[in-house]
């Protein structure tokens, strides 16, 4: 016979058991990851690449893993400050998208893990001990400067073969300026090409530097790997537009902007892949032990409307190796 009693009794040792088991079972851990930006928010696809990758990863943002994004507008300064905020608010990942960024964090710490992502010379920086081990706290993605400069400087090369004077646009501040400036210095040499060296590290600093490439008689135009570029890309192809020459970029964005071609590894497909670190360092591997990952891929975009706007024809055997063509 059930009774008042025994209806009561059970209940209480129902709620005593849950009571036990929810002691037992205690909320998901969220980690912290720090991203250290140089650039802005205008760059928010790859930012949603990366967060698409931990996503497929299953870290899902506000239930196992909280992002921190710093960013410094463009502001090389501002770096130093930024990474010591990521370290004071204990984050266990720093991700880098360049090599300005990934000097400033592993100067703000040689113990958080570091991963970066499209950094070049890793190893000439003294960001790693070498690719397959790189020793320390940093690890992640590099890219090969010299052999993809030279590649892009090949193309631009076939597309319009009568100009013989190449501007190389550079940011000194760049960690890899030595080495963009070597590459195309040799790149240029072997097709018997004049490379014209013009710099500019900040967006205050693009129209002086479009003048002088005008004033230096130059017939196409080379813009390296760099961070301002990238970020103030609608501005600086706005000032290159004027000049009414070819200019060839690193990365497809900077053709979506009015670029004429650009020859470079997937810029959000690396972040996504990058994930794959994060991942590896936030389940217990240490950085140091992760080799390096080298890109295997490089894809040719075209901007065919640009094309047309400079009277250019594009080669048909350029054309069929492009991997996109912007109408």
């Amino acid at each position: 016979m059930i009774t008042r009693r025994s209806v009561l009794l059970a209940g209480g040792i129902g709620l005593l058991v849950a009571h036990r088991l929810s002691r037992g079972q205690p909320a998901a851990t969220i980690r912290r990851v720090g991203w250290l930006s140089f650039g802005s928010k205008g760059s928010a696809h790859v930012y949603a690449a990366f967060k698409q990758g931990m996503h497929d990863l299953g870290w899902l943002e506000g239930k196992n893993v909280q992002y921190q994004f710093v960013y410094a507008d463009g502001d090389v300064d501002r770096l130093g400050a930024l990474a010591g905020e990521l370290v004071g608010r204990n984050v266990e990942v720093i991700i880098c998208g360049n090599a300005l960024a990934t000097r400033a964090a592993q100067r703000a710490t040689k113990t958080i893990p570091i991963v970066m992502v499209y950094v070049g010379n890793p190893v000439g920086n003294g960001f790693v001990a070498s690719l397959a081990n790189p020793g320390g706290n940093i690890t992640g993605m590099t890219q090969q400067p010299e052999d993809v400069l030279g590649k892009l400087i090949g193309i631009l090369h076939e597309i319009v073969p009568g100009a013989r004077r190449i501007a190389i646009l550079l940011n000194e501040s760049n960690p890899n300026y030595p080495v963009f400036w070597g590459a195309a210095q040799r790149a240029c040499s072997a097709l018997d090409l004049v490379a014209l060296r013009v710099l500019a590290g900040a967006p205050a600093q693009f129209g002086a530097a479009v003048e002088q490439i005008v004033r230096q008689g130059s017939q196409a135009v080379v813009v390296v790997v760099d961070p301002v570029y990238l970020d103030e890309r609608v501005k600086l192809q706005a000032l290159m537009q004027t000049t009414r020459l070819p200019v060839a970029y690193a990365f497809r964005e900077q053709v979506v902007a009015g670029g004429l071609l650009s020859y470079s590894t997937d810029l959000a497909a690396s972040f996504r892949d990058a994930a794959k670190y994060v991942d590896k360092i936030l389940k217990g591997a240490k950085p140091g032990d992760l080799p390096v990952a080298q890109p295997t891929k490089f894809e040719l975009v075209i901007n065919l409307k640009t094309a047309k706007d400079l009277g250019l024809t594009i080669p048909q055997s350029v054309l069929v190796r492009a991997d996109d063509v912007i109408q």
